[in-house]
């Protein structure tokens, strides 16, 4: 659930932190104070897109900052841990907006795309208004809504395992008509090459042993020419390096009882003498054995080339050839092994089939009965926010002919009938921001139990309604509150009445900006609150009264 939210410089809010609790929060005010810039700074944090328009007048830089608590949002943990962003049970997202446009966007601190931010706000919250995306007019929310409400989790890991098995055998089978064709040709090749290899033999680690020794015989005088120079370097009697380093020791031997100070470069020299001695030592003993066998560079020569050439023919690099001769013989072995024929793998993908079709078909029995009591209890539902004569439907759609699909044999499409007699449409062609905030509300009061999102956010929920249809709407997002945290923008009493919290936002005119501030409400200020929302300039004790009443009646409820 959404824990607060933190506005600096978006929009006309300068600045205002804000905490919210569980159960139903309205969010009042005058028309104009702002009221949707809350939502819309939630809608930033989540990852929506936004330009430099959304920096307040004068400012350089909008922020806004959102911390969650998903320790009980299993899908926004898993997420979490999936991109590696986990940092306990509070998720805070913060997002930033310049002057230049540009945006960064922040999940636990740790930058990330605002597309992953999308992907993650999406399991923390929905929005149902005219302004925001609503996750219900997905296709794939509404088929997961009707199979969650369907309890059908088992039916389709069922249909998905089967149609996987189906798909798997139609590409064996592909595979196998493909490999038929080309068999022949592709054994000769194939016994060619390894006939090729079996010439060569060449054996495990010999390729870099060659190379090397090759290096070494190729550049003999080199280093014989080298290694005696350095041999005289070290030892030559007149002015070797040891010679010369005996010549120090014995000076500073001398030296020593005058002036103490001389030890420690006297013991450095002498440690170093015996490493030069060494040094010299292997040397001699390497230059002994350095001989130049013309027969066997010519051996490695050949050797090399005939290795070189066979990893050019099969653009490898000599490394390589022996992993690829493997490739080879394994090619070599499953063609050989020639397996099941051409009939058994048909029957196989005859019998994958006949089980996804039958997997598929008790899916939709059951996906037929659900929708059924789903468009009842919706209808039902819709009929008393406002909307009467409006009917509520789950079509089940039948794939085409041949089509199959991991999810079942049929689209989901959640439609609505306006009125008695007019063409059913697409829940998503709905023109009325009202008619659909209202509808989405009947379908999460209908699916209260399957629903994984926390936090519901209603904008524009009471357009067009009131009196006994109002409160209707306040009860139900009051019930929606028990179990989720809800969000509710509302200009009507009876709906703020029936919240747990209250927030008014405001709007303040200052010598050089005006300015939208949000303030929690206790009791007594949510009375005057909605005294002003019934009786607008004119509050008598009366329209008190009547607020307060309401109040007590619904808090009772």
């Amino acid at each position: 659930m959404l824990i607060g939210l933190r506005i600096d410089n978006f929009a006309i809010v300068e600045a205002a932190e804000l905490e919210f609790e569980r159960g139903l929060t309205a969010l009042t005010g005058e028309t104009g104070a702002g009221k949707s810039l809350v939502v819309d700074a939630l809608l930033l944090a989540l990852g929506e897109r936004a330009g430099a328009d959304a920096i307040r007048a004068g400012a350089t830089q909008a922020e806004v900052t959102a911390v969650f608590d998903v320790g009980a949002v299993p899908a926004a943990g898993a997420w979490l841990q999936e991109h590696d962003l986990a940092a306990g049970d509070e998720c805070l997202l913060r997002r930033t907006v310049r002057a230049d446009g540009r945006s960064r966007s922040y999940v636990n601190g740790r930058p990330v795309a605002a597309g992953l931010l999308r992907e993650l706000g999406q399991r923390l919250v929905d929005i149902h208004g005219q302004h925001a995306y609503q996750a219900l007019l997905r296709p794939v929310a509404q088929r997961g809504l009707l199979d969650r409400y369907a309890d059908a989790g088992d039916m389709l890991a069922e249909v998905a395992d089967a149609h996987d098995a189906w798909q798997a055998a139609g590409r064996a089978l592909q595979e196998a008509e493909s490999d038929a064709a080309g068999r022949a040709e592709r054994l000769h090749l194939l016994r060619f090459q390894a006939q090729e290899f079996e010439a060569l033999a060449l054996a495990e680690d010999e390729w870099p042993n060659l190379d090397a020794e090759l290096r070494r015989a190729g550049h003999a005088q080199a280093l014989a020419e080298g290694g005696a120079a350095a041999l005289q370097a070290l030892d030559d009697d007149s002015a070797g390096a040891h010679r010369l380093l005996a010549q120090a020791i014995g000076q500073l031997q001398r030296l020593v009882n005058v002036d103490e100070r001389l030890a420690e470069p006297l013991a450095l020299l002498d440690a170093a003498l015996a490493p030069v001695a060494e040094a010299g030592s292997v040397l001699r003993h390497y230059l002994e054995r350095l001989e130049v066998d013309p027969a066997r560079l010519q051996w490695l020569e050949q050797r090399v080339a005939a290795i070189m050439a066979l990893a050019r023919k099969h653009q490898v690099s000599p490394q390589e050839l022996a992993a690829l001769q493997a490739s080879v013989q394994a090619q070599l072995a499953a063609l050989d092994d020639a397996g099941p024929g051409r009939a058994a793998l048909e029957q196989a993908q005859d019998v994958a089939w006949q089980r996804y079709q039958a997997a598929a078909a008790r899916l939709t029995a059951v996906r037929q009965a659900a929708a059924a009591r789903l468009g009842a209890a919706v209808s039902e539902a819709i009929g008393g926010l406002g909307m009467p004569g409006a009917r509520f439907d789950v079509a089940l759609l039948p794939l085409g002919e041949g089509e199959a699909s991991a999810h079942g044999a049929e689209r989901v499409e959640f439609r609505i009938q306006a009125n008695t007699g007019d063409l059913w449409r697409p829940l998503a062609q709905v023109a009325s921001g009202g008619e659909l905030s209202r509808v989405s509300l009947a379908i999460q009061a209908a699916t209260l139990a399957q629903g994984e999102i926390p936090t519901l956010i209603f904008d524009e929920v009471d357009v067009g309604i009131g009196g006994g249809v109002a409160e209707t709407v306040g009860r139900l997002l009051r019930g929606l509150g028990q179990q989720r945290q809800v969000l509710c923008i509302t200009h009507l009493p009876q709906v703020a009445a029936q919240a747990h919290q209250h927030l008014r936002v405001s709007k303040r005119a200052g010598d050089r900006h005006t300015t939208t501030a949000v303030e929690p409400l206790p009791a007594a200020a949510r009375v005057d609150e909605l005294a002003r929302m019934l009786g607008g300039l004119n509050i008598t004790e009366r329209t008190r009264a009547h607020a307060a009443e309401m109040l007590t009646a619904a808090q009772q409820v």
